[in-house]
């Protein structure tokens, strides 16, 4: 039954790697033409008043405006126009410049020149926003819309010297001013054998093409993450086992053809890397095409070892080596006339290996039928793709896909590989326990009896893992709950007791009443806060809610600096708030949509950090300023201090929880949980401001919360902060 079950699943997968080749290469052969219009510009003008571009794409097609040798803005080329005439020079696009004959001579492939066409829009498309998608243009290219600058690509010159060539794919919008849209482009090329525009050009509406790249886009990266994920792990497989050499040449082919996918089709990596060498990403790829063909003939070697004969096989690196020198030695121009002969020397390798499988197809040589069926894939892609860079084919980038197809049908031949090496391990093991089943009888009462007692004894490790992990987990939560207590209340208890000597001292009787009010609230101030002080544990994860509502922001400031004053100025310290022009233009300016208590728990933190960290006779600084941001002003806070500075280098650490501030030489003993940064930066992120940090080191602190304001902004005066103006309270 296991050998029906075998043969039974390894017809099905034949069938279906069978179903998938002449399915691609169907697909190819009889591949419809894009839903798109067909319509091509004659003598430099296109017609598109019967269509509507915004709902269907379009490849501009057609002859354009050719000024050779000339580098022409949109105004210079009107300004000819209305002094010339009409003009006589036309060139079909998409295709190069390359053996364009004009006055009697072909063009060579270097050069420069500039490209027009005019298009007519219809009645609908004046209105909506258009796009270009631009593919790669060989090889630096501006681009104007209707006199407007919309891409610049690489630097256009005149020559070499002044050219900079760079190879990207653009997406690019514009808003047409009336029915006609004139398209002005200046091409330069003096690296490459082949200059000019050589693909098609989109037009359509913004949302369609955006779509549209957007899935080009993902369906590349789903590629090539495929395709390298497969050959580090092939690579992986020959590192831990390095007697088999074809799980090696499978990965390094695999990974090479997921590099040279990022560098063709929406090239990737320029887009994530714009200052990638031109020069290396051309090198790369063609070095890439170069040793495919080598890479893959060792691999089959390594398959089927005695299809490939000892000529074909030196010959093959003699051949690659030599192609490979030229491409590292010789300049881009060079090197790049040789892609014909390079797409004949990989499609010749790939024909000769198939003639092998053929072979080995017809002794039933197993995996061999698989590899022939997935081998025309990869051909066809590969031919394709030769022929589209040579502007012979409409079918754009297709080898991605056709190695994708190939690297899963080898992943799965090598899987099957390893699956007959392990089912051979079983077999021997099998083996050698039937020659075992005696002693294994003997042995059996007592390796049952040490097993029950193994079994027990890990139940019982598992259950005091168990409980030790959590108790641990509840005795951490119990330390950091007592961490916030002690944190958090030690403050206020302080400045109760400072309000009670104060009124034992008859420090300043007339304020006694005002004394035993704030007695008062921070009592209960304090039972609030025990209330809720088991849930400042989860303000990290957000499960802490917040009373919002508008407040302002002098006032809140006012309150705070008159309820903490005394307990500053017990401490030695002087104690200022400054509030800048924001008070005297009245209490409606500055408002913030805040929760008062969590925020005031918040600068209380700051005030207490800035406290510990100054030396008697220092000062403590509340400054309030405005900032604005894109039409929305912001709340400036300022805790500042003269103690004795952060070090910058641990300026972006302090905010972590637990984290104390390590300078030598400052032992003040200073003391505090490190919990108070913490928090203050959960308070005021909640509130969607931010909390920063400056010092220099040696003169003081500078602590900085910005809150967003409500309202919108009445004047440009606000656009830049006001220094405040100082005012002791």
């Amino acid at each position: 039954m296991r050998e029906i079950l075998r043969f039974g699943s390894r017809k099905i997968l034949l069938y279906i790697a069978a179903a998938v080749a002449v399915g691609l290469v169907a697909s190819y052969v009889v591949m419809p033409a894009p839903d798109s219009p067909k319509l091509e510009s004659k003598e430099g003008i296109l017609d598109l008043t019967q269509v509507h571009v915004s709902e269907n794409q379009l490849k501009l097609a057609g002859e354009w405006e050719f000024y050779w040798q000339e580098l022409l803005s949109p105004e210079e080329i009107q300004n000819r126009l209305a002094r010339d005439g009409d003009h006589v020079r036309w060139i079909s696009i998409p295709s190069s410049w390359l053996g364009y004959r004009l006055d009697g001579q072909r063009l060579s492939g270097t050069g420069y020149a500039t490209f027009r066409v005019v298009i007519n829009l219809s009645e609908q498309d004046r209105n909506e926003r258009l796009a270009l998608r631009l593919p790669t243009i060989f090889h630096a290219y501006k681009l104007w819309a209707n006199g407007e600058l919309l891409a610049e690509v690489g630097t256009v010159g005149r020559d070499k010297s002044m050219a900079i060539p760079h190879l990207t794919t653009k997406l690019v919008f514009f808003q047409p001013e009336n029915d006609r849209v004139e398209l002005v482009m200046q091409v330069a090329n003096f690296h490459h054998h082949r200059g000019g525009i050589t693909k098609p050009i989109e037009l359509g509406g913004s949302d369609a093409l955006t779509v549209r790249t957007h899935l080009n886009i993902a369906a590349e990266v789903f590629i090539i993450a495929s395709l390298l994920v497969i050959g580090v792990y092939h690579l992986l497989l020959f590192a831990l086992r390095r007697k088999d050499r074809a799980p090696l040449f499978f990965g390094l082919f695999t990974l090479m053809f997921g590099i040279r996918s990022l560098l063709v089709g929406e090239l990737l990596l320029t887009q994530l890397w714009p200052t990638f060498p031109w020069e290396l990403q051309f090198k790369i790829e063609y070095l890439i095409l170069c040793s495919g063909g080598y890479i893959i003939t060792m691999y089959s070697e390594c398959i089927f070892p005695n299809y490939i004969s000892r000529w074909f096989r030196h010959g093959t690196r003699i051949l690659t080596g030599a192609f490979c020198i030229v491409v590292v030695a010789a300049p881009a121009i060079i090197y790049t006339k040789m892609l014909p002969l390079i797409g004949v020397m990989v499609v010749l390798q790939m024909v000769y290996l198939m003639v092998g499988l053929v072979q080995a197809a017809l002794r039933r040589t197993e995996g061999a039928l698989v590899f022939l069926l997935v081998s025309v894939v990869a051909l066809v892609t590969v031919i394709n793709d030769f022929l589209y860079y040579n502007e012979w084919s409409l079918i754009g980038n297709t080898s991605p896909l056709g190695l994708l197809v190939f690297t899963i049908a080898q992943m799965l031949l090598l899987s099957s590989r390893f699956t007959r090496a392990a089912a051979n391990e079983e077999r021997i093991a099998r083996e050698l326990q039937g020659a075992n089943n005696k002693l294994t009888e003997m042995n059996m009462n007592l390796e049952r009896t040490v097993q029950e007692r193994t079994q027990a004894l890990s139940a019982a490790h598992d259950d005091l893992r168990l409980s030790y992990d959590q108790l641990l987990q509840s005795e951490q939560g119990r330390k950091k709950l007592l961490a916030y207590i002690t944190h958090d209340l030690r403050m206020p208890l302080s400045s109760m007791l400072g309000y009670v000597e104060a009124v034992q001292d008859r420090v300043k009787p007339e304020r006694n009443d005002q004394y035993l009010k704030y007695i008062r609230d921070n009592t209960i101030r304090i039972n609030r806060m025990i209330e809720e002080l088991s849930f400042l544990s989860h303000l990290e994860t957000g499960q802490v809610s917040y009373r919002m509502e508008p407040v302002h922001v002098v006032h809140f400031l006012r309150r705070f600096y008159e309820q903490y004053e005394l307990v500053v100025r017990d401490a030695g310290l002087d104690f200022r708030l400054d509030c800048g022009d924001e008070e005297d233009q009245g209490s409606d300016s500055l408002v913030v949509v805040m929760d008062g208590q969590r925020l005031e728990q918040a600068l209380f933190n700051l005030v207490s950090n800035a406290m510990k960290f100054t030396p008697g006779g220092g000062a403590v600084r509340i400054a309030l300023a405005v900032d604005a941001v894109n039409l929305t002003r912001y709340a400036i806070i300022s805790v500042q201090d003269s103690g004795m500075g952060i070090p910058p280098e641990q300026l972006e650490q302090i905010f972590d929880r637990n984290y104390r501030v390590d300078q030598p030489g400052a032992e003040m003993g200073v003391e505090g949980s490190g919990l108070g940064l913490a928090i203050c930066r959960e308070i005021v992120q909640a509130h969607g401001g931010t909390v920063r940090a400056e010092s220099d080191g040696k003169t003081g602190s500078i602590f900085s919360v910005s809150l967003p304001c409500t309202g919108q902004l009445f004047s440009s005066s606000k656009n830049r902060v006001r220094p405040c103006q100082s005012r002791e309270l």
